[in-house]
């Protein structure tokens, strides 16, 4: 059985039907094709790229850069021609060391220079006429707010498509590494043999740490190594995205998309977060809906692991992108679903909506409170918990987050705690990105979190609405690291959750389900205090032992006609 992880670590990639010969320069019916272009940088060491451009275009025109951490082969022009067809010159360039020394490779750390001198020197080619634009996904979309940096003044927009933000989403979420991180270097970057599909359940079952899971594969990884060398949201992330002070300055016109199945949303959603609140004048457009990591970048599943998404919400994404450079680089209308700055599909109700803010899209609050197994609109009267217990020397029995389609029968519960609330008499819409206060009491220094809310519909059915996971010791703060104290009350707040947008109806219920990770697929948190991608399962000592206080609760962001439902978390 697959874990589905919400992909922030950018690896969903295919392959590309067309196949085209791989010669410096290769022309067809329609294309001039320079395959192989070494694009110089002050740093010394030059960069992979590809330019196309259709043979029918004389003149100087706008040229679309495509930044790319991934090389799939000689198909990768294919992103070069998406743009020639457009009328622009497309360039595909590789991040350094790719297509040239992959000893020069270091993912994230040299895109702020690297780029800039790309786009210096499409700017003085003579088939482009001094403007720039990008777009992209994932790895790409993080490039360009990396080059946002230091803005060139040739780059006229970007298209940020779920982008990543390292460290705040990738290769961790919360401080915890996510699932995947070793495959990602070793299998799309250096192109070594795939690992055994066998090693993380040999690394769960043999109690090794973390840190040894490459070893343990035969092929030692050093991108994944110095990832965990940096477990706090330290200087070496933020180093790689722009400064308060940089993000002031970002004036040329932005538009994000993501979707609410994006393992990359909550650092898509944050670079918009933190551009409009460091520049009150900010251009930036943000698009959200059912999309997953695919979706939000290309186009979107119609059947999106088992929900039918609505028509309206059938949009491509790659169509978008273009339309929007259109209005920005050659004065075309702007997109029509562009009508405020915020624009984000409800599902279930076939429209879209628009607001000029993330903060006007809610006008009420949904407190619940997790009193035992109950989800209680209202604080407890008389205190009290529930316990939870985690034996992590038991390899029999996972604590596991597996949600394989949206819409399913039987919730699978994998030892975690089911609360619920009655059903709602009125139908309302949740809107925006839950939070909450986690009042636990435990025996151990730290623990890894995972909370997960469902809609119980009416039919009986799931529909599995977000997710968070995070670690308890970063809840303060994810640049430090704080101990909890063991055997006294802590609070656990959190609310770097993922934005959902659906429709509730009348006779539905909001299920919670509350778990701590202990599966093959995520490190595994002992909670000894130690560096947790050290701790081995002789680290486990006692089962984890936790109480889970009702003053707990979570507040959802709704938009509704009334207030049945409005109260304070304290």
């Amino acid at each position: 059985m697959k874990h589905l992880i919400i992909t922030t670590i950018c690896t969903l990639l295919t392959s590309f039907n067309a196949v085209f010969a791989q010669n410096p320069t290769t022309t067809d019916s329609i294309y001039i094709i320079k395959d192989s272009v070494l694009i110089p940088t002050k740093s010394g060491i030059d960069i992979s790229a590809i330019v196309v451009r259709k043979k029918t275009n004389a003149n100087p025109l706008p040229a679309i850069l495509f930044y790319t951490t991934y090389y799939q082969g000689s198909g990768d022009n294919i992103f070069g021609k998406r743009s020639a067809d457009r009328d622009y010159v497309g360039i595909v360039a590789y991040a350094r060391g790719i297509r040239t020394n992959l000893k020069e490779y270091a993912p994230y750390e040299h895109e702020r220079s690297d780029i800039y001198d790309i786009i210096d020197w499409i700017s003085k080619q003579s088939w482009c006429n001094g403007s720039v634009g990008m777009f992209g996904g994932s790895y790409t979309g993080f490039s360009q707010w990396a080059t946002t940096k230091n803005l060139h003044p040739a780059l006229k927009t970007i298209v940020p498509q779920v982008a990543v933000m390292p460290g705040f989403d990738t290769p961790m979420e919360n401080n915890v590494p996510i699932g995947g991180i070793l495959n990602w270097s070793n299998d799309n970057i250096y192109k070594n043999k795939p690992y055994s599909r066998n090693l993380v359940f040999d690394w769960f079952n043999s109690g090794a740490s973390f840190r040894t899971l490459d070893s343990l594969g035969g092929q030692p990884n050093p991108i994944f190594q110095n990832w965990l060398s940096h477990p706090a949201y330290d200087s070496y992330w933020k180093s790689t995205v722009p400064t308060a002070e940089e993000y002031a300055k970002i004036n040329i016109p932005v538009l994000s998309t993501t979707g609410y199945y994006d393992g990359s949303q909550i650092g898509a959603i944050q670079y918009f977060k933190l551009h409009t609140m460091h520049n009150k004048n900010a251009n930036h457009y943000f698009v959200i809906g059912p999309y997953d990591h695919w979706g939000g970048q290309r186009r979107p599943a119609k059947n999106l692991m088992g929900y039918e998404i609505d028509s309206v919400a059938n949009i491509s994404m790659i169509d978008l992108a273009y339309d929007w450079l259109d209005y920005i680089l050659k004065g075309k209308p702007k997109p029509s679903l562009l009508k405020d700055r915020v624009n984000y599909q409800v599902m279930g109700t076939n429209e879209w909506k628009h607001s000029p803010t993330l903060e006007k899209i809610n006008n009420d609050t949904l407190t619940l409170y997790l009193d035992k197994t109950t989800l209680s609109f209202s604080k407890p009267k008389e205190k009290g918990f529930q316990k939870q217990s985690v034996d992590f020397k038991d390899r029999e029995n996972q604590n596991n987050y597996y949600t394989p389609t949206i819409i399913f029968d039987s919730l699978d519960v994998s030892n975690g705690l089911v609360l619920k609330t009655e059903p709602f008499q009125e139908g309302f819409t949740i809107n925006g990105s839950f939070s909450g206060n986690l009042w636990a009491t435990i025996n151990k220094k730290d623990m890894d979190v995972s909370l997960a809310i469902y809609e119980l519909m009416p039919n009986g059915k799931y529909f599995f609405l977000t997710r968070y996971v995070g670690r308890a010791s970063f809840a303060k703060d994810n640049a430090k690291r704080q101990l909890l104290k063991p055997n006294k009350k802590e609070l656990i707040h959190f609310d770097n959750t993922r934005f959902v947008s659906k429709k509730i109806n009348a006779g539905s219920r909001l299920i919670i389900l509350l778990n701590i990770n202990k599966h093959p697929f995520e490190i595994i948190n002992y909670g000894s205090g130690k560096p947790v991608s050290t701790e081995t399962i002789k680290d486990a000592g006692e089962p984890l032992q936790i109480k889970w206080h009702n003053t707990s609760c979570i507040k959802i962001p709704l938009c509704k006609n009334n207030s049945t439902y409005k109260n304070a978390c304290h």
